[in-house]
């Protein structure tokens, strides 16, 4: 084996735990994760491990300094203040002013040539643009159908800005109102997460739930909120740089007739569970999926461990590590069971979670800092919206992969200043994937072209450094947040949600979901995730015996109580 073998082995040794056998083995450290654990910690249960495969906490949360002020690479607001667990715990750690002045917000649009578009004019088509996207969501809340043969939210949407431009007697002011609102739909797909709206299912829009008051910004960074969940924490419980490579799960085989009297079995071989007073002569393994090889630890060896162990789960990291949990809680991002789910879970997901993860929408949604060193941009402008010319459309021919080399940029919908000296570009869907491939220089000097055009000032500077997140390419996430894609449903995310049980008559299932694509109305949040992660936590604590649970303050508070009033 030689030197490699033994360094081998040193690493399992560093990455392993003191103790192999755990109640509560939580996957991921992002904010579902934390948040299980805090439960866990505040409820005296300690035996818990989380296994984290990047090498810091915090998962799509994360803030990084640039010059004087921090960034957000990943979740940027705190999105409502009423009922909003995240608002409460930053209030509660004083990481929120509540005097929130609000900046002086100007915006300006301007187009391909430079000419910029009269205010009154954007006010116009955003009020009216507002209007159709509400419309959108009561097909959600209200029950009633849609024109036949509209399925999307863009296709809704474009319709009725057919029928508002029907109206508009000039070309020329026509063609300039329906470009704001191609940008205001770019802007959408950035907050839904999707490449185009045309990707939403019309009937689902309106079951994400939006709380009241706003975006937040954390001034010390949405990361310092990470800091009093993980102070709750025993240090030696969370190992990072550990991703998981399987998780093996104990499922008792369901035995019905099959055809003809023979004995037909539900699901693959696997042992029965032992009740500990018969006699084993099974010879079934948990799981007969074929394995790559140079594995550290064989299917079969596992199977056999599982089989003897009192556990009913085993993580496989992939360093080798295997440990032992009652209960997992898998907090993977939706994107990554999107990549592994065939091959995650020993034995495999049941079908139906299996078509749910494959149903619902991840998208990318990517941001572009550009760092200068002096301001340039007029002091009262807030944000620059840009206004391109259309793209000829898919059906017009032409070669895709082409299209998106020439003209991926002209998904960022818009520059909006962070800073006097740091602007903020968004981009999405395939254009953002195809920018996680260029270098930042490149991405800097196309954006340094694309605001001397709109702005028309050939001297605009160009950024002394230039930042881009590439959620798609980030192997722990593959992608940004969850999206009701046509065709899917509510129901796809209470599917993904849905615990595994062992046996039928365990009372506390083996393996649970949580993260934000497993709430039903939070999906896309980071207070959905962590609701997520606290629920599951709260199921595993539930005694079989009612009994007290110790819940969070934020359920005796005031906001908690304003929740159950309903607010226009």
């Amino acid at each position: 084996m030689g030197d490699d073998g033994s360094a081998k082995e040193d690493t399992v040794k560093t990455a392993m735990s003191e103790k192999r056998k755990h109640k509560v083995i939580i996957v991921g450290a992002g904010m579902a994760g934390l948040s299980s654990a805090n439960h866990l910690a505040k409820n005296g249960c300690t035996d818990f491990l989380i296994l984290e495969g990047r090498n810091r906490v915090g998962g799509r949360i994360v803030s990084i300094d640039m010059g004087p002020q921090k960034i957000e690479l990943g979740a940027n607001w705190i999105h409502g203040v009423l009922g909003n667990p995240m608002f409460e715990l930053a209030m509660q750690h004083g990481l929120v002013s509540i005097i929130n002045i609000p900046k002086p917000h100007k915006v300006v649009a301007a187009t391909e040539d430079g000419k910029q578009v009269p205010f009154q004019i954007l006010q116009e088509i955003y009020e009216a643009y507002v209007c159709f996207l509400r419309r959108c969501e009561e097909y959600f809340l209200c029950q009633y159908l849609p024109p036949p043969d509209i399925h999307s939210v863009g296709e809704h949407i474009n319709l009725e800005v057919d029928l508002y431009l029907n109206n508009v007697e000039c070309q020329k002011e026509k063609h300039l109102r329906r470009l704001i609102f191609e940008c205001l739909l770019k802007r959408e797909t950035c907050i839904t997460g999707c490449h185009s709206m045309d990707e939403i299912d019309l009937l689902e829009l309106g079951s994400y739930t939006e709380l009241q008051g706003g975006n937040i910004v954390l001034p010390s960074g949405y990361s310092s909120i990470l800091k009093p969940l993980c102070d709750n924490l025993p240090k030696d419980n969370i190992i990072l740089s550990c991703p998981v490579k399987r998780i093996h799960w104990k499922r008792k085989a369901i035995h019905r007739m099959g055809p003809a009297g023979t004995n037909a079995r539900d699901t693959i071989p696997e042992e029965d569970e032992d009740d500990g007073n018969e006699s084993d002569d099974s010879d079934r393994t948990v799981t007969e999926v074929p394995v790559a090889g140079g594995q550290q630890a064989d299917e079969s060896s596992i199977a056999s461990v599982l089989k003897s162990s009192t556990a009913n789960v085993l993580v496989e990291c992939e360093n080798g590590t295997v440990y032992e949990a009652d209960h997992v809680i898998c907090t993977l991002p939706l994107g990554v069971l999107k990549e592994q789910s065939e091959t995650l879970f020993a034995p495999a997901l049941p079908q139906y979670k299996v078509e749910s993860i494959d149903s619902l929408l991840f998208g990318t949604v990517d941001k572009i800092f550009l760092e200068y060193d002096r301001p340039f941009l007029n002091a009262t402008i807030s944000e620059i919206m840009l206004l391109w010319e259309q793209e000829p459309s898919p059906e017009d021919g032409g070669d895709p992969e082409q299209r998106l080399k020439d003209s991926w940029y002209k998904k960022i919908y818009s520059f909006s200043k962070v800073s006097d000296t740091l602007l903020l570009g968004w981009i999405s869907g395939r254009e953002a994937e195809y920018m996680e491939t260029l270098s930042h220089e490149i991405v800097a000097e196309r954006c340094t072209d694309i605001l001397r055009q709109f702005l028309k000032d050939p001297f605009v500077p160009k950024p002394k450094r230039c930042v881009c997140t590439s959620w798609k390419k980030q192997p722990f996430s593959r992608g940004s947040y969850t999206a009701i894609a046509v065709g899917a449903s509510q129901d796809d995310i209470d599917n993904i949600a849905q615990p595994l049980y062992s046996s039928p008559h365990q009372s506390k299932p083996s393996v649970m979901f949580a993260g934000e694509h497993t709430h039903a109305n939070f999906y896309s949040t980071v207070h959905g995730a962590y609701l997520s992660g606290r629920t599951a936590a709260q199921i595993l604590l539930t005694p079989d015996s009612p009994q007290e649970i110790v819940m969070e303050s934020d359920s005796s508070d005031l906001s908690s109580w304003i929740q159950g009033i309903a607010l226009d």
